[in-house]
């Protein structure tokens, strides 16, 4: 009798808990689902990659939906407020055109725009190799080393003459060689202030440049004092023997020797024999 008790009331739970599971199951099933939607905005980026100078025009243009509480500073809703606007810094694709990337407008597009006040846009003329091997592109910055022979010199020189140089560009031109041969060169173009414009102008006419890339976080000023062929091969700059000087001599007193007294002589006779002996 007890046993089917306990078997009735055990059957009872498992009926009454399993219509409650369903119940629930059911309920949830049909409640209508929330969704919290955030606002957005469109906002104009970049097609693809755009270099620096870039003429924009409405091909280059796209919009993106941008969550509205999270929109960068200066981000543009037409595309009619970008076209005819020149770039002053490079971007990237689906990258958001800022006013902070866009040269004043009326003063249309390429290098001029992006030249900083105060600064002048100078191009010197390098190889694969002086440009570090295609790492020198825009917004790194370098050190120019000018290699040249002094004047009244018999050596060239090695020397540093621009430091933590900003490049504005860097790219491939077609010049003519001095036969007439058309070749291709690099030509690197930099930020610099009028004075190191005076020293690389001047520098270009004596000697080659090399380009030594940075840190862009090291804005320490190396002091060096240059390096010369026979310098490098002997490890350091010759240094002059010391100038040994005799020591000055001294004349020494010669003694005197004592004055010697004069002989004495005596005559010594013995029956007919004589004889002297000294004293």
């Amino acid at each position: 009798m007890n046993r089917a008790r306990i078997f009735i009331v055990l059957l009872v739970a498992i009926v009454v808990g399993g219509a409650l599971s369903y119940a629930v199951y059911n309920f949830l099933q049909n409640r209508p689902v929330t969704v919290v939607r955030t606002p957005e905005k469109n906002v104009v980026v970049a097609v693809g990659t755009l270099p620096l100078g870039t003429l924009l025009k409405e091909e280059h243009l796209k919009f993106v939906s941008w969550p509205a509480t999270n929109l960068p500073p200066g981000y543009f809703e037409r595309k009619e407020d970008l076209v005819a606007r020149g770039l002053v810094q490079p971007v990237v694709e689906n990258e958001p055109i800022l006013e902070s990337k866009l040269a004043p407008k009326g003063t249309g597009a390429g290098l001029p725009p992006a030249i900083p006040k105060g600064m002048r846009a100078l191009s010197i003329r390098a190889n694969e190799i002086i440009g570090v091997a295609g790492y020198v592109t825009v917004g790194t910055h370098v050190d120019v080393v000018l290699s040249a022979t002094p004047p009244g010199a018999q050596e060239q020189i090695s020397k540093i003459v621009l430091q933590n140089v900003e490049v504005a560009s860097a790219g491939q031109v077609i010049q003519k060689d001095p036969e007439g041969k058309p070749q291709t060169v690099t030509v690197v173009t930099m930020f610099v202030t009028p004075e190191d414009a005076e020293k690389l102008t001047t520098a270009s006419s004596q000697g080659q440049f090399q380009l030594a890339l940075r840190h862009p976080l090291d804005l320490e000023e190396a002091k060096t004092k240059g390096m010369q062929m026979s310098q490098l091969i002997r490890g350091a700059a010759p240094q002059a023997a010391p100038v040994v000087r005799a020591a000055r001599r001294i004349p020494q007193a010669v003694p005197v020797p004592p004055p010697i007294a004069p002989a004495t002589n005596i005559e010594v006779i013995k029956g007919e024999q004589r004889s002297t002996v000294k004293f």
